[in-house]
Formats: C-alpha cells, structure tokens, sequence
C-alpha cells in the first residue's frame, strides 16, 4: 500500500510502531548509560573547582537522583538521532524524492549541532556566568555552600536548551526545503522572533543583565544563520517546484499526445470496418 494512501488510523499505528523502535533503543541507551554515568559526573563535578565551589550532599537521596538524571541525559543523547530519523521516515511519504533524499542528509547536521550547542553552553557560558555569580557572591560578602543537586540542576538548566535551540538552522532549512517557511516571512517576523528568544534566554539565564546579554545575543545570532540558511532551503525547494511543474507538463501534454493517437487510431479502425 502507498503510505500517500493510508488512513488516519494506519497513520497513527505507524506512528506508534515508530515510537516504539525509539522506546527500545532508549532502554538500550539507559542500559549503556550505567556504564558512562559515574565518569560523567565525576568529571562535571570536578570542574566545579575551577569555580572555588565545593559540592554538598544535602539528604540521602540527592546521589541516586544525579546518578539517573545523567543516565537519562547520556541515553537522550544517543538515542536522539534515531528520534530524529523515524520522525523523518513518518513524514517522508508526503515528500517528493529528491526531497526525501536532501532532508535525510540534515539529520547527521542536526545531532552535530545539538552536540555543538552543548559544547558551546558548557565550555563558554557556563563557565562565565559560574565566575559572574562567584564574583557577585564574593562581593556582597556571601558565604555559598552549593549542593550538589542544586549545581547540576543549574548545568542541565544552562547546557541542555542550548542543545535544542542550535537545532533551529536546520528546523528552518527543513521547513524551507519542503515550502512551509519562506526567508520573507521569517524576516518579517524577526521582532517577534527576537523578543520570542529574548524570553527564553530568561528562563534559561539567571537573573543578571550581563548573563542574560550572553544568552540572548548568542540565540539573536543563531536566528539570523537561520535566516540565511533558510534562503537556500528556499531557493531549493523553487528549482525543486519549477521542475516538478515542468514534469507535470511533460506529462499532461505526452497524455495528450497518446489520447489523441489512440482516437486516431480507433477513428481509421472504425473506417476500415
């Protein structure tokens, strides 16, 4: 059957299958995520001396709680290209070929630039934002004693958006490739854009101007790449449709052509009889 032709029911079944393929390997992921988990958090805590801080277990259960928060977070991670590439085998019937074909290749781009966003909240945004807050501290006399919940609770709540958020490049060129977003309605809306991400570098910056700036300017950046990425998405899917118009003509005027030679000859048929 022609997944073009499936019906919202079968649509929802194939979904749910999908799911499932990523549920198991997740569970797998987690299984693996026992193995890297202990490291990870050794190391993660051991940069906190960079910062002068000195980590505190504050009741029983804190341990356990970062232990399978990081599980979570490894398997996440390793799971989400094949996330990624079963939302794309869902949505696909409904693309043409070349198209299938281009936006497949965006998936291994797009775990990039999740690892890419990672990398830049933690090794250059976490660690400015730690010393600005270090050094306010200092400055009004204020004697910390961070726990260790509290801490990796900050990390996850700085480093993780910025995961999801640098995938907005290639969300834009994807959505563009297949014609559902043009560069002329994204720069239309880039006030509202900007003040879309201003609100998120709220919620994901603490409470100071300077690290809310670090945040902000760095997502106003990233929107503007967007931008341009999205112009050769566009200009992509035009050539695409320009050539599908093309074979659509093709095609219509080679029916044509054949519905006329078929009468032609049933009309010197009928006069031979």
């Amino acid at each position: 059957m022609n997944p073009k032709d499936l019906t919202i029911i079968e649509h929802i079944e194939e979904l749910r299958k999908r799911l499932f393929i990523v549920a198991v390997f997740f569970a797998l992921a987690l299984f693996g995520g026992f193995f890297v988990a202990k490291p990870l958090i050794k190391y993660l805590q051991g940069t906190a001396g960079d910062y002068g801080i000195t980590l505190n277990v504050f009741d029983v259960t804190t341990p356990l709680t970062i232990y399978f928060q990081v599980i979570f977070l490894v398997a996440f991670i390793l799971s989400s290209p094949l996330l990624m590439y079963q939302l794309w085998a869902f949505v696909s019937p409904g693309l043409r070929e070349v198209e299938r074909r281009a936006t497949l290749s965006y998936i291994p781009y797009a775990f990039l630039l999740f690892l890419v966003g990672l990398s830049f909240s933690y090794f250059w945004l976490f660690p400015y934002v730690m010393k600005a807050m270090m050094t306010l501290s200092n400055e009004m006399d204020f004697q910390q004693t961070i726990g260790i919940y509290e801490y990796f609770s900050f990390l996850f709540k700085l480093v993780i958006p910025f995961g999801i958020l640098f995938q907005l490049p290639i969300v834009m060129l994807f959505l563009s490739r297949i014609g559902l977003v043009t560069p002329m309605l994204l720069a239309r809306i880039r006030k509202y854009a900007y003040f879309a991400l201003f609100v998120c570098a709220a919620v994901i910056a603490p409470p100071e101007l300077t690290s809310h700036l670090m945040v902000s300017v760095p997502l106003f950046v990233l929107y503007e790449i967007s931008l341009m990425i999205s112009r050769i998405g566009y200009r992509k899917y035009l050539k695409s449709e320009e050539l599908r118009l093309k074979e659509e003509q093709e095609a219509e005027e080679k029916r044509q052509i054949e519905e006329a030679l078929a009468l032609q000859q049933r009309q010197i048929e009928e006069l031979n009889q």
